[in-house]
C-alpha cells in the first residue's frame, strides 16, 4: 500500500496526509477489534485476556509486527489475537462463537459511528465556511475509521480459518465436520499469500478480486447507508 500511495498522483503533502488519517483511522479498528474478543469473553467466564493483559484499548497492546508491516507495504494485516481459553467457557460452542462474534460487531459500531461523525464533521464545515488542512485531516480520519471498521468486520466474517467467521461456523457444525472444516486453517497462509500475489498479476487480478468483492461491496453499502442516515439527521439541523 505504501507504494501505490507514493507512486500514484497528486502533490506529496496529499499523499502524507492520506497515510496519517489511514494510520489514525486504522489504530483504532484492530484494538476495538481484539479488545471486544477478549472483553466478551472475560464477561463469559474466560479471563486469559485479561490475565495476558489485552483487556486494553491501548494500540500498542494488540498490534503485531510482521501484520503492521504488511499492512504498511501490501495493505493487508493483522494485530495479535486474543487469547481464548473455551474450557473456562459454560456453554463452550454457544460461547466461544459469541466471543468470534463480538469482534466483528465492535467494528460495524464504531463504523457507524464514524459515518456519522463524518456527516456530522462535513456540514459543520460547510455550515461555518471552514476549510483547509486541519478540517480535511479530521474528515478523512472520520471517513477512513468507516472504510476500515466495516472493511475489516465485514472481512473477518468470511468463513475461512483462522478469521472469525470461522470460528462461528464450527461452532454450529457437528464435531466431526467441525474437525474437518477446521484443518483448512493449515493452509489459509497460503491461501491469503496467493491472493496477494494475484493482485499483481493482472491476468489473474480477477481471482483475488471475486475473494474480497463480498468485503468490498458490503463496506461501501453500509458506508452509503449510514451516509444516508447521516444526512436525514444532520442536513436538518444545520440548514433546515
Amino acid at each position: 500500500m505504501l507504494f501505490n500511495v507514493l507512486s500514484s498522483g497528486g502533490s506529496l503533502g496529499e499523499k502524507l496526509l492520506f497515510l496519517f488519517s489511514y494510520v489514525i483511522a486504522l489504530l483504532p479498528a484492530f484494538t476495538v477489534h481484539e479488545w471486544a474478543h477478549g472483553y466478551t469473553a472475560y464477561k463469559l467466564g474466560d479471563g486469559t485476556a485479561k490475565a495476558d493483559g489485552r483487556l486494553s484499548l491501548n494500540p500498542f497492546d494488540h498490534l503485531d509486527l510482521v501484520g503492521s508491516l504488511m499492512l504498511l507495504f501490501v495493505g493487508f494485516g493483522w494485530a495479535k489475537p486474543v487469547p481464548v481459553n473455551t474450557r473456562y467457557f459454560k456453554k463452550p460452542r454457544r460461547d466461544f462463537a459469541l466471543t468470534a462474534l463480538a469482534g466483528p460487531l465492535a467494528n460495524f459500531i464504531l463504523g457507524a459511528i464514524s459515518v456519522l461523525l463524518y456527516v456530522f464533521t462535513f456540514y459543520l464545515c460547510e455550515a461555518n465556511e471552514l476549510s483547509g488542512v486541519t478540517s480535511v485531516a479530521i474528515e478523512n480520519v472520520f471517513y477512513y475509521s468507516a472504510v476500515c471498521n466495516f472493511g475489516l468486520g465485514i472481512f473477518n466474517l468470511l468463513p475461512l480459518p483462522p478469521l472469525d467467521g470461522s470460528n462461528i461456523v464450527i461452532c454450529m457444525l457437528p464435531h466431526n465436520l467441525a474437525a474437518k472444516y477446521s484443518k483448512i486453517r493449515y493452509y489459509s497462509g497460503y491461501i491469503f499469500l496467493a491472493l496477494i500475489l494475484l493482485q499483481r498479476v493482472p491476468m489473474l487480478d480477477f481471482i483475488p478480486n471475486l475473494f474480497f468483492w463480498p468485503v468490498t461491496a458490503g463496506r461501501d453499502l453500509l458506508i452509503e447507508l449510514f451516509i444516508n442516515i447521516g444526512n436525514s439527521i444532520f442536513f436538518p439541523i444545520f440548514f433546515g
